[in-house]
């Protein structure tokens, strides 16, 4: 394929997914004037092209999106400039499809288009090589910020390590089940009792008395049994607990350290490891930091989602709260999911509280699954995963 006409889209997946399927030599992008005076998309398309290792010659036009005239009469030049085009409708503005539609009734050229749902391309007219052909690309996480101009940062956890803890992750989570109730107040006694830094032996030592200043200026004690099960599931060792008086354990290592004084980490590795085991996706990133204006000199404004997994061009967002699900957080939730994914974007809120009925109607409303206290706790997150992805079906 020589020259690829893309109507440009605001979801960004659909500017690079065609020149990455059919590979042409050149692509010209239609876009609206704002986009060509910012000049961020034709740079973050341009990067995109160059990450994944593609050498695409990329030219950009200014176009009137909403006229279908003016459009049809660029279409013109273009192809008297360039000769025989090949069209890509899956996106665009129904102005820009219907001119597409005119120019290749006037000049026979190729189009084509792609279905989200069935995850294959379709030969509209001349496009033998599109005729129901499969999408086989398979993005990472990073790949999904990179169409949008942001840079994966590393997080709070570390995701080149986590395989070696993916034993630790469902015993962590049974044992938040078991002690909820005062998960919170253990997780507050450890963090006062473990003071400093994390580097060397002396980080990993915890040592206090076993009542310490809670939040809000109350008091919180230190749970022996739950403190012996961690030791039991192997999250620390060398436990010594004299009631009334003192506890000292060791972290084993600093790692598991973080998770121990966060209440929520418990849940967010329990949500990453629900996505393994789906065995749904080709990438997940446990604590996804996104930075924005990357190289810009401004100062960078990021964001960041609690557990991001991507399966073939098809990303998965999951927000996790170790509260009541709110408004403010659905709403956050979404405005993620349609920036980096688009229109065939996955998303879930995970929560270790029952969800009302009036937060599951608002999640509905935005296209976000719920998964509540009480699927997780019936152990069935990874086939919830499997639902929402749609490779299993809802029983």
């Amino acid at each position: 394929m020589k020259t690829l006409v893309e109507l440009y889209d605001t979801r960004a997946i659909e500017n690079v997914i065609g020149p990455e399927v059919f590979k042409p030599e050149k692509v010209i992008y239609m876009c609206p004037d704002e986009v060509l005076r910012d000049g961020a998309v034709q740079k973050n398309i341009r990067g995109f092209f160059k990450m994944r290792g593609l050498d695409i010659e990329t030219e950009f036009l200014s176009s009137s999106i909403y006229k279908t005239d003016k459009l049809l009469n660029q279409l013109r030049k273009i192809g008297e400039k360039n000769g025989h085009l090949t069209i890509d409708v899956s996106g665009g503005t129904d102005a820009a499809l219907f001119a597409a539609g005119m120019y290749c009734e006037e000049t026979n050229a190729s189009a084509f288009t792609y279905s989200r749902k069935k995850n294959m391309f379709y030969d509209i007219q001349n496009a033998s090589f599109a005729d129901s052909l499969p999408c086989k690309l398979e993005y990472s996480v990073e790949d999904f910020f990179a169409m949008t101009g942001g840079k994966l940062r590393k997080g709070r956890v570390d995701n080149s390590i986590l395989s070696n803890y993916l034993n630790l992750m469902d015993p962590f989570f049974e044992l938040f089940c078991e002690y909820r109730a005062i998960w919170s107040d253990q997780i507050v006694f450890i963090q006062r009792i473990s003071q400093g830094g994390n580097d060397g032996p002396v980080g990993l030592f915890a040592e206090g008395e076993t009542v310490q200043k809670g939040e809000h200026g109350g008091k919180v004690r230190a749970n022996f049994s739950f403190l012996k099960k961690l030791e039991q599931i192997g999250m620390i060792s060398k436990l010594k607990y004299d009631e009334d008086v003192s506890v000292s354990f060791y972290f084993k290592d600093k790692q598991v350290r973080s998770w121990l004084r966060d209440v929520g980490s418990v849940l967010e590795l329990y949500m990453y490891k629900a996505c393994i085991d789906s065995g749904v996706f080709n990438d997940v990133v446990n604590s996804a930091v996104v930075d924005w204006n990357v190289g810009t000199g401004n100062m960078n404004v990021s964001n960041e989602i609690d557990v991001m997994a991507s399966r073939g061009v098809i990303p998965l967002f999951i927000s996790c709260k170790a509260c009541e699900v709110r408004t403010e957080a659905l709403n956050e939730l979404a405005i993620l999911k349609d920036r980096f994914g688009g229109k065939g974007a996955k998303a879930a809120i995970a929560t270790t509280e029952p969800c009302n009925a009036a937060a599951r109607h608002r999640a509905a409303q935005l296209g976000i699954a719920v998964i509540d206290l009480e699927e997780l706790q019936s152990k069935k997150a990874a086939e919830r995963i499997q639902v929402i992805m749609k490779v299993r079906e809802v029983l």
